[in-house]
């Protein structure tokens, strides 16, 4: 299969949108109202902000994001992967398996300490995608507070 992976410039606001469009896709985001232009290009000019993106066809199939978080304990980062999707129609084909090796080479080569991605226990595709990247297995439990 013909894919194309690549990181995100600055100027490629118009491939991070579609990124985002396809995540309202896949994760079945009901009622999703896009943020502005503006507050997109913030984001993604970022410094400790990246995406990923698989192309075919000059369409985005899949990709995922990362937030960068510096640690006190030690001098190295850390890169979180944040939301992962590829195309319901082209899932199982190996593209996830790509963005995962690409991040992980990248942040690699930029002396990340390691990349680190959650999945919720009861999204089992997820789970065994994950298990199949061959990453560590951590048990731990989620905990957040909402202010919506």
């Amino acid at each position: 299969m013909d894919i194309e992976i690549k990181q995100l410039l600055t100027d490629d606001i118009s491939l991070f949108t579609d990124l985002i469009y396809l995540f309202e896709h896949v994760f079945e985001m009901e009622n999703f109202q896009i943020p502005s232009q503006k507050h997109l290009q913030s984001v993604l000019d970022n410094k400790d902000f990246f995406a990923i993106v698989a192309i075919k066809d000059n369409r985005v199939v899949g990709g995922l994001t990362v937030y960068i978080l510096h640690q006190y304990y030690y001098e190295k980062p850390l890169a979180y992967i944040y939301d992962l999707a590829v195309s319901i129609q082209l899932q199982r084909q190996g593209i996830g398996k790509r963005l995962i090796d690409f991040t992980n080479t990248l942040c690699k080569e930029k002396g990340y300490e390691e990349v680190f991605v959650q999945a919720e226990k009861e999204d089992e595709h997820a789970v065994d995608f994950y298990r199949s990247t061959n990453a560590a297995e951590k048990d731990v439990s989620h905990f957040y507070y909402s202010f919506i």
